[in-house]
């Protein structure tokens, strides 16, 4: 296939167009700057979409980033980022003489409400109740395209786990000199997946004409995962000590408050259509995926 990627250079872009290539697939970027094998997302606004099978949204802006302040000017940031270059995908494959067959967008599983209990599948209703619920619920909503010429397909990713990028490399230094350890309590749900299974959810959702509608992009012991449990293992793999907690005042001090319920609140998150689909994860488990993480 012919396969268009928003967002495809970044941390899960880099490792999806990898894939895709590797099966035979040609990416073709859509990005802030032109260049080979990429077009931009303002030659796509003025120009429609280019030839192609597949599209793939993966485009937002990092919302933990430390550098930048939670304040309006950066939310608006963190919202265009995702919700403008998905209603500018969807409206090009819309507008499309000849749509592709597939539409994929990537969004994440804060669509589901913190809770130290609750389990969540991809029936389960969330989407309403803070600022990244109805984030997520806005970003889902502009990628809908009218009638069913494209199959169209939304990917709720949990925290992804990879080398080279993404939460574990903020996270790294501190485990490797022995100074990591659980984020406030511990006791929140850790919603995981590795980056080579959030890639192969992406190619087996655009790969398989009968998946549509909602995959949570999570790994299938994620629902029993909690942050204290991801510290263990993550010490365990590098060998080193994982018992200094990093204090939930510390986080909000960083992060401001709104943001720093990603990381001090979780949910409890399973794959159950992306199993019924029939995609089999690679890394399935933690000890497995961070081995090959930090090997």
């Amino acid at each position: 296939m012919r396969v268009l990627v928003g967002g495809g250079t970044g941390f899960v872009g880099g490792a999806l167009t990898q894939l895709l290539r590797s099966r035979g697939h040609e990416v073709t970027h859509v990005s802030r700057h032109p260049g080979p094998d990429r077009i931009s997302w303002d030659e796509l606004s003025r120009s429609g979409l280019p030839p192609c099978d597949a599209a793939v949204n993966l485009a937002g802006e990092n919302v933990l980033n430390p550098l930048r302040r939670w304040d309006d000017a950066f939310r608006r940031v963190v919202v265009a980022s995702r919700v403008e270059t998905t209603k500018t995908l969807a409206k090009a494959i819309a507008e499309a003489e000849r749509p592709p067959r597939a539409w994929v967008l990537v969004t994440g599983v804060g669509y589901y409400r913190p809770s130290p209990t609750a389990e969540y599948t991809e029936e389960s209703p969330g989407g309403d109740f803070d600022f990244f619920s109805r984030l997520v619920s806005a970003w889902e909503a502009a990628a809908k395209i009218p009638g069913d010429s494209t199959r169209q397909a939304v990917v709720r990713s949990g925290v992804v786990l990879g080398k080279g990028g993404g939460a574990i490399s903020q996270m790294l230094w501190p485990f490797q000199l022995g100074l990591g350890g659980p984020v406030g309590s511990g006791l929140q749900p850790f919603p995981w997946i590795h980056l080579r299974d959030v890639a192969g959810v992406v190619c087996h959702a655009l790969e398989k004409e009968g998946v549509r509608g909602v995959l949570n992009g999570v790994s299938p012991a994620s629902s029993g995962t909690s942050n204290a449990d991801f510290a263990r293992e993550l010490g365990l793999a590098l060998g080193r000590p994982a018992l200094l907690p990093l204090p939930g005042w510390a986080v909000r001090g960083v992060f401001g408050a709104e943001r720093a319920v990603m990381l001090l609140e979780g949910q409890r998150v399973a794959p159950k259509r992306t199993l019924e689909s029939g995609y089999c994860f690679v890394y399935p488990d933690l000890p497995s995926a961070l081995q090959d993480i930090v090997s």
